[in-house]
């Protein structure tokens, strides 16, 4: 009597991605369980090396691993889990986003993974929200592909009567590899030019005995000032790398050793890309000395950003954090649904996507000059001692709260007096901080679920 085996696994359909340096991921993949195999991988992205890391085989094991359990998964239509494994008998961890869609006309459970040495762990971490963000608005691109998809294939067979079901769903691969691309080498970019977490104070602009040698005052005061109202985000251009990375460490001394890992140096001969979610990161202009930012990858960083050019001395900045994160989930919506309107798949490409629906038109010039001032910074910078390095860090944050007054906080009214925060700019330096670090306390200060940053101005001007 023969024994029962289980169906053998087709072979996976893999992409070898070639990266210009180190890539500290193994795989990212594309599961989907499978109600009478179980889980099935469907699709594998793996750097392409010249030493083996791992096995297909092992890779499928792993991403099938991140699936089981899941055929009991009660969660609610549209909901995207966040899983995050440490094998370490494995010696890997894996980051799986689980979600629910419809594919072959039947809705089943799926899985988009990426899977990193243990080794990497420590790397990973502060990267941890890029990364999930950026796979989080994959998943809700992937969700409308396949149901367009879907539909795309009935309307053949009602037409044709030739095509089979099996073959539904085909272009949603071609579409994640482009999409995963982008994380993959996000990723390997971050781990050769990632600031470090202890910044030499020797290698910025304040260890100068006279400011002036590498940039002008007041132009380091403007960086500097909106850089922290723009809730410590930076994007920092120029035709010099060694200026360029100057001003990204000064930038970055004002970061937690957390986010500094999540900024980014640029590199003389690279062609980094702007990426959103980092804090401060260096690019270089082209050869004909022109660099533009993409406005949906601006769009959709988590916070607002300040726009600096060491060639030219300027400094231009988003609306404040409320404001910004208002804007985004509004594009958001509106390039989802032009999406979901789209009718072929050159209309469905992401660059191609800067328009909105009737309702919100994007202001695509979205960087303005600094208008507020503030004397906070200043304090800082004439307060400076490059000799005493170890303070330095401290002295800012210092500065900030021994503004408070000794009155507590009870209205709006008070609080540019009861903080001593009269110049508009050192308020804004505040409220960014202060929406970092709890979200929503923007509106409960003012009351009001959203106010432009001119109605913001119009009512502190009444006080």
């Amino acid at each position: 009597m023969s024994t029962l085996c289980p169906p053998p696994s087709p072979a996976v359909a893999k992409t070898e991605i070639a990266l210009s340096g180190e890539s500290p991921l193994l795989a990212a993949t594309f599961a989907y369980w499978d109600n009478i195999l179980g889980p099935r991988v469907r699709h594998i992205w793996a750097p392409k090396t010249e030493q083996l890391l791992l096995s297909d085989g092992e890779i499928t094991f792993l991403a099938n691993h991140t699936l089981n359990g899941e055929i009991l998964r009660n969660a609610e239509s549209g909901a995207i889990d966040v899983k995050f494994f440490v094998l370490s008998e494995k010696g890997v961890i894996i980051v799986s986003l689980i979600f629910d869609g419809n594919w072959n006309g039947d809705r089943s459970t799926y899985g988009l993974s990426i899977i990193l040495p243990q080794t990497e762990l420590s790397f990973y971490l502060p990267l941890h929200r890029v990364c999930v963000d950026r796979l989080t608005h994959i998943i809700r691109k992937g969700r409308i592909w396949m149901h367009k998809e879907r539909q795309e294939n009935v309307q053949k067979i009602i037409l044709e009567g030739t095509e089979r079901m099996e073959d539904q769903g085909q272009s949603i691969i071609p579409m994640l590899t482009g999409e995963v691309i982008p994380v993959m080498e996000l990723l390997s970019s971050m781990k050769s030019h990632s600031v470090p977490e202890e910044i030499d104070i020797a290698d910025t602009v304040l260890n100068d005995d006279d400011i002036g040698d590498s940039c002008h005052e007041g132009f380091l005061l403007n960086a500097i000032s909106s850089h922290l109202q723009t809730c410590g985000c930076s994007v920092v251009v120029g035709s010099s790398a060694e200026k360029v990375n100057k001003i990204v460490r000064t930038l970055c001394l004002f970061l937690t050793p957390a986010e500094r890992k999540c900024s980014r140096l640029c590199e003389a001969e690279s062609s980094f890309k702007y990426e959103s979610g980092l804090f401060v990161q260096g690019l270089l202009k082209d050869s004909t000395g022109s660099f533009v930012l993409p406005f949906r990858q601006v769009m959709y960083a988590p916070y607002p950003t300040t726009h600096i050019d060491v060639d030219v001395n300027t400094v231009k900045q988003m609306p404040p954090c409320h404001e910004h994160i208002y804007n985004q989930r509004r594009y958001m919506r509106s390039e989802l649904t032009a999406f979901w309107r789209a009718t072929s798949e050159e209309d469905m490409a992401q660059d191609t996507i800067i328009y909105t629906d009737e309702s919100f038109t994007p202001d695509l010039n979205i960087f303005q000059d600094v208008l507020h001032r503030d004397t906070l910074v200043k304090a800082f910078l004439d307060q400076v001692n490059p000799g005493d390095r170890a303070r330095l860090r401290l002295i800012f944050f210092f500065i900030i709260f021994r503004q408070k007054g000794k009155k507590p906080f009870k209205s709006l009214r008070n609080l540019k007096i009861d903080l001593d925060l009269t110049a508009e700019g050192d308020l804004n330096i505040i409220m960014a901080l202060a929406e970092k670090i709890k979200p929503g306390l923007h509106s409960f200060i003012f009351g009001r679920p959203f106010y432009t940053s001119v109605q913001e101005r119009d009512v502190l001007m009444t006080f």
